[in-house]
C-alpha cells in the first residue's frame, strides 16, 4: 500500500536526495527565524569557473584581435590620440624652462603640414606644436599673451574659414591645461604608453558607436544627412603630425574627404548673414590686435602665415573670405608681418608640386619639402640675422620651380 508520507518528507526539508538538505535551495524566512526582514539567499552552484574565465578571456581576445586586424587591413596604424591632455603636455613645456621656444599655432594645416623634425634639422631646436584641427588659434594666442613666462616666437597659421569665424572645436584646451586633474594626467600617461602605441583601432573614428552612427540609416523626412570629418592624420607623442597616407593613396577615401568638405561649400539655412560674418571677422581681428599688443610688450615676435589650399577649397575661401577683406585687414590692424603662400613661388603647390589630395592638407613628403621652404623664407626675411621683417615677394623667375606632380 502506498505510503501516505509526502515526497517533501522523503527528500528532506529542501528536497535533497535521501533527506539531505539542498545546498542550492532558496532560503526563506522560515529557515532563519528571528530575523526581522530576511533577505533571500541562494548560493552560487559549483562550476569549473577557471575554465569559464579562460574561455571568456579567449573569446574577448579573439574579438579584439579580429577588430584590430580589420582596421590594420584598412590601412590604420597605431597613433597617439590628439587630446586636450596631449596638447597640455606641450603647453607645460613653456612653463618649465622653455619659455623662449618657437611655438606653432594654427588649425589643421599648420598641424598637419609643418614637420617638426625638418624644422629641428634646419634650426637646431624643435618647435612646440600647439595647433589644433578645426580650431581658430586665437584662444591659444590669448593664452600665450597672458603668460609672462613666454618670451619666444610665434608662427600663427591662418585658415580663413576658421580664423575669421572664431570656430573652436578645441578652444577649451588652454583652460583644460590649467585645470587638468592628477587622475587625468595619469590616464593620459598610461594611454600614451600602454594602449595607443600598440592598438590601431584605438581612435575615435573607429570606435564601434562611431562606425554604427555613420551607417546609411533611413533618414527622417526634412533632416539633412551631414557627413562628419573622418580620420585625416597620424600623430606622434610630441604632436608632430602628418596627413594619413590613405587620404592620398586611396581614391575612394580621398573622394570621401572631398565630399565632406563640399558640405561646407554649399549654402545652408544655418549660415550667418553677410552682416553677421563681417561683424564676426572684425571681432576676431580685434582679439588678435589685443593679444599681439601684450606679446609685443615682452618682445615676442609674431608672424602670420596663410598656408596653401587648392581646388574647390581655395575657391570657397576666396569667395567667402576674400584676401583684401580678411588677410589684408588682419595685417593692417595688428601691424604684424605675414606670409601669403601665393606671394612666394617656393610655397605655391602649382609651381612646386605640393600634393594636397583633398585640397586642404599636404601629403607627408610634400609637407617636409614645404616646411624646409617656409623655414628658409622666415629666416631670410623675418627672423634670421639681418632680416628686414617685411620683405617683398620674390619674382617668379628668381626661384627654382619643381614640376607639379599628378
Amino acid at each position: 500500500m502506498p505510503s501516505s508520507t509526502s515526497s517533501s518528507e522523503r527528500t528532506g526539508r529542501h528536497g535533497g536526495p535521501g533527506g539531505a538538505p539542498d545546498r542550492y535551495a532558496r532560503q526563506t524566512a522560515a529557515d532563519r527565524p528571528g530575523i526581522a526582514q530576511p533577505v533571500p539567499v541562494r548560493p552560487v552552484p559549483e562550476q569549473p569557473w577557471g575554465r569559464v574565465l579562460a574561455g571568456a578571456m579567449l573569446l574577448a581576445a579573439l574579438l579584439l584581435g579580429g577588430w584590430e586586424l580589420y582596421w590594420r587591413n584598412y590601412g590604420v596604424h597605431p597613433s597617439i590620440a590628439n587630446t586636450d591632455g596631449l596638447w597640455a603636455i606641450q603647453r607645460w613645456r613653456l612653463d618649465s624652462g622653455q619659455g623662449d621656444a618657437t611655438v606653432l599655432l594654427g588649425s589643421s594645416r599648420m598641424y598637419f603640414d609643418l614637420q617638426l623634425p625638418v624644422w629641428e634639422r634646419l634650426d637646431g631646436r624643435r618647435p612646440i606644436q600647439l595647433s589644433f584641427e578645426g580650431t581658430s588659434p586665437l584662444a591659444a594666442l590669448e593664452d600665450l599673451a597672458d603668460d609672462p613666462r613666454f618670451t619666444g616666437r610665434v608662427l600663427v597659421g591662418v585658415a580663413p574659414d576658421l580664423f575669421f569665424s572664431g570656430f573652436g572645436l578645441h578652444k577649451g584646451a588652454p583652460r583644460y591645461a590649467k585645470k587638468e586633474s592628477p587622475s587625468q594626467r595619469i590616464g593620459q600617461w598610461l594611454s600614451m604608453r600602454f594602449i595607443e602605441p600598440y592598438l590601431a583601432f584605438d581612435d575615435p573614428d573607429f570606435a564601434l558607436q562611431a562606425v554604427l552612427a555613420r551607417q546609411p540609416w533611413p533618414q527622417r523626412p526634412g533632416n539633412r544627412w551631414f557627413l562628419r570629418v573622418r580620420k585625416l592624420s597620424e600623430t606622434e607623442a610630441d604632436r608632430n603630425t602628418h596627413l594619413w597616407s590613405k587620404v592620398g593613396d586611396d581614391p575612394q577615401y580621398r573622394d570621401l574627404a572631398r565630399r565632406i568638405w563640399r558640405q561646407d561649400f554649399e549654402p545652408s539655412p544655418d549660415d550667418p548673414t553677410p552682416e553677421e560674418m563681417l561683424k564676426t571677422e572684425k571681432e576676431q581681428i580685434e582679439r588678435a590686435v589685443e593679444a599681439l599688443a601684450r606679446l609685443r610688450a615682452r618682445g615676442v615676435k609674431v608672424l602670420f602665415v596663410r598656408l596653401p589650399s587648392t581646388g574647390e577649397y581655395l575657391a570657397y575661401e576666396n569667395r567667402e573670405f576674400p584676401r583684401e577683406r580678411s588677410w589684408n585687414a588682419l595685417l593692417a590692424a595688428t601691424g604684424a608681418p605675414g606670409i601669403y603662400f601665393e606671394d612666394y613661388p617656393q610655397l605655391r603647390p602649382d609651381l612646386q608640386g605640393y600634393d594636397l589630395p583633398e585640397w586642404s592638407h599636404m601629403a607627408h613628403d610634400s609637407g617636409e619639402r614645404f616646411t624646409a621652404a617656409l623655414y628658409g623664407i622666415i629666416e631670410r626675411d623675418f627672423w634670421g640675422p639681418g632680416a628686414t621683417g617685411a620683405a617683398a615677394a620674390k619674382p617668379l623667375a628668381a626661384v627654382p620651380v619643381v614640376a607639379a606632380a599628378h
